[in-house]
């Protein structure tokens, strides 16, 4: 069954069309999708230890400015990914607007795009949402019954909420967790590597069942930091990687998944 045009797997669907002959012509191979992945996802993870190991800058003075240089080598990563993607694709046309779709990134249902997907996520975090929810309205109802509703207690509500944004926004861990490290992951981990298994001659689901395969492995670095900076033994180090290894992988799946269904609705 034919999927729509301007959906993901629309898109795939046409990639997968023309796969066998672009292997004829050797455009794109297998082997060669793979090692590309498999080459960003080390790059991706090598090149946050650059700044000391290759290019011999002293520590970072503070952790402010030690995540400052983590966040341009995920940039750099990020950058380069896309661009050997685009060497790597066989795409007809060079315009920025095709090379985009190819990559998922398109105008068209984009809310779609973003908000199922993100509500999709949340879900894996519906528990602790909850929690807070409760925690504010049990703030807020202490608040009421000390204070009589009027317009100096909605004031200083307010600026609790402006104090509370303003620490949030000022905090280094908040931006890598939840602006940077997301969008520099899918940018590499979804928007490159998706595509290549896929012009490579890979299914789909069979794609779906790789990429976060990498995704997973890109996370073997913190074995030495969990086991050197914790002091934990090895086998409780180890326990700890497969555990959050597989975590990973069954997240990843999920997500892309349940994000090519969604497309197909």
């Amino acid at each position: 069954m034919p999927f729509p045009p301007f959906s993901s797997l629309g898109l795939l669907q046409l990639l997968q069309e023309e796969a066998s002959a672009m292997e004829r012509d050797g455009v794109v191979s297998q082997p060669v999708a793979v090692i590309a992945c498999i080459a960003m996802a080390v790059f991706y993870v090598a090149i946050l230890y650059a700044p000391t190991v290759l290019l011999r800058l002293p520590p970072p003075p503070s952790f402010k400015t030690y995540m400052i240089r983590r966040f341009l080598c995920a940039v750099v990563s990020s950058v380069l990914s896309l661009f050997i993607s685009a060497l790597i694709l066989p795409v007809q046309t060079k315009e920025l607007r095709h090379i985009l779709v190819v990559f998922g990134i398109r105008r068209d249902h984009i809310w779609q795009a973003v908000v199922l997907p993100l509500c999709l996520t949340s879900l894996m975090y519906a528990g602790s949402i909850f929690l807070k929810c409760l925690l504010l309205l049990a703030s807020w109802r202490q608040h009421s019954s000390s204070e009589a509703l009027s317009l100096d207690s909605f004031k200083c509500s307010l600026q609790r909420f402006l104090d509370w944004l303003s620490v949030i926004l000022s905090n280094i861990l908040v931006w890598r967790n939840y602006v940077l490290a997301p969008l520099t992951e899918e940018l590499v981990f979804r928007a490159c590597m998706i595509p290549l298994p896929l012009c490579g001659g890979l299914k789909t689901y069979s794609a779906i069942l790789l990429c976060p395969i990498f995704f997973s492995l890109a996370h073997l670095n913190h074995f030495l930091e969990i086991y050197a900076k914790q002091n934990y033994r090895i086998v409780k180090a180890a326990m700890v990687i497969v555990f959050s290894l597989a975590t990973l992988l069954s997240l990843g799946h999920m997500r892309l998944f349940f994000s090519f269904e969604l497309d197909t609705l």
